[in-house]
């Protein structure tokens, strides 16, 4: 499908692997020039030589960077700027869970990364998005930042990732910059924690897809790179302030 983002400037972060790679992949196949972000400059580079090998002639720019540091995160998007001439799409996909340190640190590192760095991410963006014409941002939270279920500091960043996307959403609008979410359920995908408890335990897994997923099997990144892509394009153009879930009904929560 054209979804009209052939030659927008995108940036998407944690794109090396997973969700964000088939996100970034998403974007090149549409024809947009996608610059990818993520700390491991070595496995940046070999995810770049893949999505341009798959899509010959796509323009994939890279910059290893730590977004949850001001400065390397102001580097990004100096980068999109010099190299594309500005930003259209931003996606913020960089996020975790954080398990190390006591629990202060572990709240702290989780909102830090799950909620600062992509409030840091869309400031930096701000002028450049509001520029564009076809300004959006959409971050990738979870179905848990909706209800109940996994490690509580995750639970809560990804709560008020929502909750402050959704306030940026009323606020930005204005300047014509659409801020939207995409909640991924469970995604299964190589070198992922879910990808590897289905290598580790296929029998505890396919219980808990029984127990916990209606669509009898894990998601995978290019499912939730295709609402990411749809929802970046002008197709979505009245679509302000979603969480859009890609779960395959395992979320429970009735908003």
């Amino acid at each position: 499908m054209d979804l009209g983002l052939a030659g927008r400037s995108v940036v998407v972060t944690g794109a090396s692997r997973g969700i964000g790679r088939a996100i970034a992949a998403g974007f090149a196949a549409e024809g947009a020039r996608v610059l990818l972000c993520a700390r491991g400059a070595e496995t940046l580079a070999s995810t770049a030589m893949i999505l341009r090998t798959a899509y010959p002639g796509a323009t994939v720019e890279t910059v290893a960077a730590d977004v949850t540091d001001a400065d390397q995160a102001a580097t990004v998007i100096a980068t999109a700027v010099e190299r594309f001439g500005g930003v259209d799409v931003l996606v913020n996909n960089a996020g975790a869970t954080v398990r190390d340190g006591s629990v202060e640190e572990r709240w702290r590192a989780s909102f830090d990364l799950n909620v600062i760095s992509a409030l840091r991410m869309m400031e930096l963006a701000k002028r450049h998005l509001a520029a564009s014409g076809h300004g959006a941002v959409v971050n990738i939270s979870s179905i848990y930042g909706r209800e109940a279920g996994g490690p509580p500091q995750y639970n809560g960043s990804k709560a008020a990732q929502i909750a402050m996307s959704k306030a940026y959403a009323l606020e930005w609008a204005g300047l014509g910059i659409r801020v939207n979410n995409v909640a991924p359920g469970s995604i299964a995908f190589e070198g992922g924690s879910w990808g590897r408890r289905l290598k580790e335990d296929p029998e505890g897994m396919q219980a808990f897809i029984a127990q916990q997923i209606p669509g009898g099997r894990f998601g995978n990144p290019e499912e939730v790179a295709a609402a990411v892509v749809f929802l970046a394009s002008d197709a979505a153009s009245w679509v302000i302030g979603a969480t859009l879930n890609v779960d395959g009904g395992q979320s429970r929560s009735n908003i």
